[in-house]
């Protein structure tokens, strides 16, 4: 059989959207995926509209993603959509998400995954029923020299792993942005939308990057979650001490009051045997001490790195 692209649907994501042609860009990029059906906007005109724009086919650019699913659904396989990519704000994760799982499509799905753990459990519990692929798009364990970090702490490069720091910290929202009608601040920052502040939007990724480099589970946790700006009504600043699985400790903070940060993630990993640094910032470089040895700045194509970090 002759290996085709994979067929991609997409809900949310439309015009003006905020991420969803990073995510159509990103599954296509390689030729492996193509972009061929959606309900991308909320509003049915403006879904249609949309799709027509991205150039979807006129009867596979659909008013809503319920038309969406039953559409597809009477399509035989091998022209029907092989997984779907929701991009909608956090409250709109869980529905689409759990009708197309049981029908029987893949799934890729922002993060957060869903809003709270009872929608969690009942999604996952899905997942294992219909035996369909779930993914959420904690993009930055991507990184070639992430792969590369989570490769030297596996194989015993830092040893023993003592002390994990990860952060990251924005400042987009050190102002009452949301007040301004601005989209994204709007509904971020609305708990009904959004169902989280700062550690859900961002520390989600910082604790998804320390866990995918270390390979260690949070065990317990102290944390102190602040709100800054007067009338917000979620977290927007973070600090979690954190107790590891094989005793190792760590600190996460996370903060969108920042100001001066734009997109500010970065770990440190510290072993008995030596230490490594990565900041997404400069993602191409990662630091690495042991004691036997200089410091070395591993980069992507450099010598150094393992078949892994050249991507």
């Amino acid at each position: 059989m002759t290996q085709r692209p994979l067929l991609m649907g997409m809900v949310g994501g439309g015009t003006g959207a905020f991420i969803g042609a990073v995510h159509r860009v990103a599954a296509t990029l390689d030729g492996q995926a193509r972009f061929v059906a959606g309900s991308l906007s909320s509003t049915p005109d403006k879904a249609v509209a949309s799709g027509l724009e991205l150039g979807l086919a006129r009867d596979r650019a659909y008013p809503t993603w319920q038309a969406m699913l039953s559409a597809e659904l009477q399509r035989p396989p091998g022209e029907r959509v092989d997984f779907v990519s929701i991009v909608t704000p956090n409250h709109a994760h869980f529905e689409p998400a759990h009708a197309f799982v049981q029908a029987g499509f893949h799934v890729v799905l922002d993060k957060p995954m869903v809003l709270d753990s009872a929608q969690a459990a009942t999604l996952a519990d899905a997942v294992a029923k219909a035996g369909v692929v779930f993914g959420v798009t904690y993009n930055y364990t991507g990184y070639p020299l992430v792969k590369e970090a989570a490769r030297l702490v596996r194989t015993g490069a830092l040893g023993q792993v003592r002390k994990v720091i990860v952060e990251y910290h924005q400042g987009w929202l050190a102002t009452p942005l949301e007040a301004s009608g601005q989209k994204q601040a709007a509904w971020r920052t609305d708990p009904k939308l959004s169902g989280a502040g700062a550690l859900g939007d961002i520390g989600s990724h910082a604790e998804n990057l320390l866990t995918t480099i270390t390979g260690l589970s949070i065990e317990s946790l102290c944390a102190e979650a602040t709100t800054f700006v007067a009338g917000r009504r979620v977290d927007d600043d973070a600090a979690v001490l954190l107790r590891l699985s094989g005793g190792a400790r760590g600190v996460l903070s996370c903060s969108q009051v920042c100001v001066g940060s734009e997109n500010d993630l970065r770990i440190r990993v510290h072993g008995t045997l030596g230490s490594l640094a990565w900041r997404q910032e400069n993602p191409n470089e990662l630091r690495l001490v042991t004691h036997d040895a200089a410091p070395r700045i591993i980069t992507r194509a450099g010598p150094e790195a393992a078949h892994t970090a050249h991507a």
